[in-house]
């Protein structure tokens, strides 16, 4: 790499010679070089990146189908960084597949793992609204009859926030299949939760039972509203929109 001399500096590729600016100044090099799409296909150097780009490629399209599954429980608000969170969340859900060759790691065989569980429940999918904090209280699956609890419930520990009348929580299984990514979210009635809610027990079942092979998923999710005139209408921001897996089968 040169720096041009002369009246006019030349922007382009001359005489196997490429001319452009650096930092302001006009520079010359010798052209060719870098990467292109041959040499990545083929070149044995380039294996890595290979395997990398394939991988990255699967994790993507599960984070796509994954979050179209989700979509119910934030239909109306768009979250910041959710893809990029996601896909933080997938890579290294991925990197538990230790039984395929490098460049294959599947997500799906990471999260039969006892760790990828972990990941997919303790993750934050939603860091400004969490379902156990807005319901600090226990939670517990039943599996044999996909019914979520949750008990001690005392309003007076649900942190609302500025606006809020409601807190309307929203349960579903989420039937998974992170190899094929066909999946079926099968929901149970919404549970609205005013200033005033008495009730110490929220009980969820899905009004639909999940049929498929995937992986089972049990997602909570809560949502804040405001009644106006009696009418219930959603607080679109990022503190009154949550989503947490709470339980994997």
């Amino acid at each position: 790499m040169a720096k041009q001399k002369g009246i006019i500096p030349i922007v382009g590729t001359l005489g196997g010679f490429n001319f452009y600016y650096l930092k302001g100044k006009p520079i010359v090099r010798v052209a060719g070089g870098g990467f292109n799409g041959k040499a990545i296909k083929t070149k044995a150097s380039m294996q890595r990146v290979r395997e990398n780009g394939s991988e990255f490629g699967h994790c993507s399209r599960v984070n796509k189908i994954f979050r179209q599954a989700l979509h119910p429980f934030y239909a109306g608000y768009t979250f910041s960084h959710f893809h990029s969170r996601l896909m933080t969340l997938f890579t290294r859900i991925k990197t538990l597949d230790t039984t395929s060759a490098r460049g294959a790691r599947r997500v799906g065989i990471g999260v039969d793992t006892a760790v990828g569980v972990r990941e997919l429940c303790d993750f934050e999918y939603t860091p400004d609204c969490r379902p156990h904090t807005v319901l600090p209280f226990p939670f517990s699956m039943d599996w044999g009859t996909y019914t979520l609890s949750i008990s001690d419930v005392d309003v007076a520990q649900i942190p609302f926030i500025s606006g809020a009348t409601h807190v309307v929580v929203q349960f579903g299984v989420l039937d998974f299949d992170f190899e094929t990514l066909n999946y079926q979210l099968h929901l149970a009635d919404a549970v609205p939760v005013s200033k005033t809610f008495s009730d110490p027990l929220i009980s969820m079942t899905p009004n639909t039972v999940p049929s498929g092979s995937g992986t089972l998923l049990a997602v909570c999710g809560v949502r804040y509203y405001q009644e106006v005139a009696g009418v219930l209408y959603e607080l679109n921001r990022s503190e009154a929109v949550g989503i947490e897996v709470v339980g994997v089968f």
